[in-house]
């Protein structure tokens, strides 16, 4: 397709992400630009719009089995859903169709299967109809046909995008699912790969709990964890999870950490004595101990900071727990102690770093450029990501 840039040499594209938590869609207009052999990306705008009770229930529902006419409604509703919180974002940044080359849409994962398949809906040509928009979606199944786990794929943008000038960076992100990508200062890029896994559970425990004992969506500030101890048997316990003894390349989802998984894990805080406020204290201190253990068993170094971002970034309890696991890790190890860092106060908003990252692997589609990271995917060779969804020709004349 002829890629349209702006006076400046700038080229705009919109990210777009559902993720784990469910929680909503985040949207980001962004301009891509190089210079100096770099890739730099400017945030133009960024917009959330949350699921209702209902759309919510649809998804997570979808994830644990549902009828044919379901996943085919549901791939559709997504699709507009999608669309309209793109046209949202468009608007927010006064930019037109016609100065948009492309939306990158993520989709909403229902199933992934690392080793053999993964599955992301959301309808690209009911999001190119609802903006105008060429749309690039499908970003894991290529990676996947090379071998890869499909998983993580943000680990490009924090390569080409976030990495510290001089120090190895820890990036890690705290969705429902746990990831961090382990980058080499930008002076090492082409010596040193980039190293990414999915750590283990992020805050898709915590809510799980929280949802089914409180009846609220997720701890908001952290006010029920704070009221709770921490059952350190229990964290202990389950770190012999063999998802956590399993080499990277990995990745997991709602596939291990299922309803089931949920009341196990709040029937083992119950035979522990724990009160519902610590159950969801201990959730909150299982994800931070994971993160950890992780960094520790599969990290070749420890990195100067750890670099937080997700929906878990907003937990008080969750980043204190954080530090206190890293801090116990290096005594126990020898090794720094990271420091752990807000990333929106090196970068911009955290809840906007998916969305551009998934833009940036549009913008990479667009330029033949690879998006994934065989460091971090497992997979035997680097491919362009992405299936394009043209803009209908009625909308460009």
């Amino acid at each position: 397709m002829p890629m349209t840039r702006t006076t400046n040499g700038e080229m705009l594209l919109v990210g777009l992400m559902s993720g784990t938590s469910l929680d909503g869609i985040s949207a980001a207009v962004v301009a891509f630009s190089e210079r100096d052999g770099l890739v730099h990306a400017d945030l133009r705008h960024f917009a959330q719009r949350a699921y209702h009770d209902e759309a919510r229930a649809r998804l997570a529902a979808a994830m644990h089995g549902a009828s044919a006419q379901e996943y085919c409604r549901l791939h559709t509703d997504l699709g507009t859903w999608l669309g309209d919180a793109a046209r949202d974002a468009m608007q927010g940044a006064g930019v037109s169709a016609h100065e948009v080359q492309a939306i990158a849409s993520h989709g909403q994962t229902l199933w992934h299967e690392p080793g053999h398949s993964t599955w992301q809906i959301g309808d690209a040509a009911r999001i190119a109809e609802c903006t105008g928009c060429a749309v690039i979606s499908d970003f894991r199944t290529r990676d996947m046909a090379v071998g890869g786990q499909g998983a993580p794929l943000v680990p490009v943008a924090d390569m080409l995008l976030f990495a510290h000038d001089t120090e190895w960076r820890a990036l890690q992100n705290i969705g429902g699912i746990g990831n961090v990508t382990l980058v080499p200062p930008r002076a090492l890029h082409d010596i040193e790969p980039a190293r990414a896994f999915d750590t283990g559970p992020g805050v898709v425990i915590i809510d799980g709990v929280t949802q089914r004992l409180f009846g609220q969506p997720f701890d908001r500030d952290a006010a029920i964890a704070g009221r709770g101890r921490v059952l350190e048997p229990v964290v202990r316990a389950l770190l012999d999870l063999p998802y956590l003894h399993g080499a990277p390349p990995k990745s997991t989802g709602r596939e291990l950490f299922t309803p089931a998984f949920i009341d196990d894990f709040i029937g083992q805080c119950r035979t522990a004595g724990g009160t519902d406020a610590d159950v969801v204290a201990t959730a909150s201190a299982y994800t931070a101990a994971t993160i950890a253990d992780q960094y520790a068993r599969w990290l070749p170094e420890m990195p100067a900071d750890c670099v937080v971002s997700g929906g878990g970034a907003r937990n008080p309890f969750l980043l204190h727990g954080l530090s206190d696991a890293l801090a116990w890790q290096a005594e126990r190890t020898g090794q720094r102690m990271p420091v752990v860092r807000h990333f929106d106060t090196l970068f911009f908003d955290a809840e906007a770093k998916e969305a551009v990252a998934f833009a940036l692997l549009g913008y990479l589609h667009l330029t033949g450029r690879p998006g994934n990271l065989p460091s971090a995917t497992g997979a035997r060779a680097p491919r362009v990501l992405g299936a394009l969804t043209p803009v209908a020709k009625s909308v460009l004349s």
